[in-house]
């Protein structure tokens, strides 16, 4: 990790997450439940990949070798990408992607909200723009949340299923390891261990109201933000990365 350049490294990890999960919501354009949703999924899409472009810009300027935010996004294998494994599974049914929103946008708004304050004015501008985004993300997915888990007996059991899921990648977007250390030392980033509680608060009291239970902590994986995937990103990034690398040279 001493060659790892912490900045570059952290631009990575912030854009890859936002661009995977981007991506994964795009996939509900036209396939969501009603026109609204399809039009609000989309829209929820859009800021995610507008998020990863600031961020995987940032991180061109940072490597200094000439890659912009489209080398980046196009021309990485998955063992390169950074992002949390949270943002790679698959979409799964609607239950499934508002549990994810909820989860993964009501961290992101409190980790942006900290990340203004940051000593690097690039990423504290970018966190001004993303928190704002997740905060509405996270009260639309919290609505859904609770009418899906307190409505019909099949829409409830489905809500349950995706917290049961993904309740054990939620971990890994509150653990730290060198490269966020040193970061956070600098006081370029947030410390998100110091509102894990008041995440935790916010979740449950939707859960609550939604009639569902967090399971067990009996396990968490980990890893993505250093390279390690699940097979999922391989499969999403071979349908992402298709025509930049069949075109490389393409002009749009």
């Amino acid at each position: 990790m001493s060659k790892v350049d912490p900045l570059f490294e952290t631009c990575l990890r912030l854009g890859d997450t936002a661009l995977v999960l981007g991506q994964r919501l795009a996939e509900w354009s036209s396939k969501a439940p009603t026109v609204e949703l399809d039009i609000a999924l989309s829209n929820h899409a859009l800021d995610m990949i507008g998020q990863a472009q600031l961020f995987l810009e940032y991180a061109g300027r940072v490597e200094g070798k000439g890659r912009d935010e489209d080398a980046l996004a196009y021309h990485r294998q998955d063992f390169e990408f950074r992002n949390a494994m949270i943002a790679e599974l698959p979409k799964g049914d609607f239950a499934c992607t508002m549990v994810r929103q909820l989860l993964f946008a009501t961290y992101a708004s409190m980790f942006y909200e900290r990340m203004t304050a940051s000593t690097d004015a690039d990423l504290a501008a970018i966190a001004g723009k993303a928190e704002k985004e997740m905060a509405y993300h996270a009260r639309h997915a919290g609505e859904w949340v609770v009418r899906l888990g307190d409505g019909t007996e099949e829409s409830h059991q489905r809500a349950q299923d995706a917290v049961n899921l993904l309740w054990p990648y939620a971990h890994e977007l509150f653990q730290t390891d060198v490269v966020d250390q040193a970061m956070i030392e600098t006081g370029v980033l947030p410390d998100a261990a110091a509102f894990k509680g008041e995440w935790l608060g916010e979740i449950e009291a939707v859960l609550k109201r939604a009639t569902l239970s967090l399971p067990e902590d009996d396990w968490m994986p980990s890893g993505g933000r250093s390279g390690q995937h699940t097979e999922h990103l391989a499969y999403l990034l071979a349908e992402m990365q298709v025509l930049p690398r069949a075109y490389p040279d393409a002009k749009w």
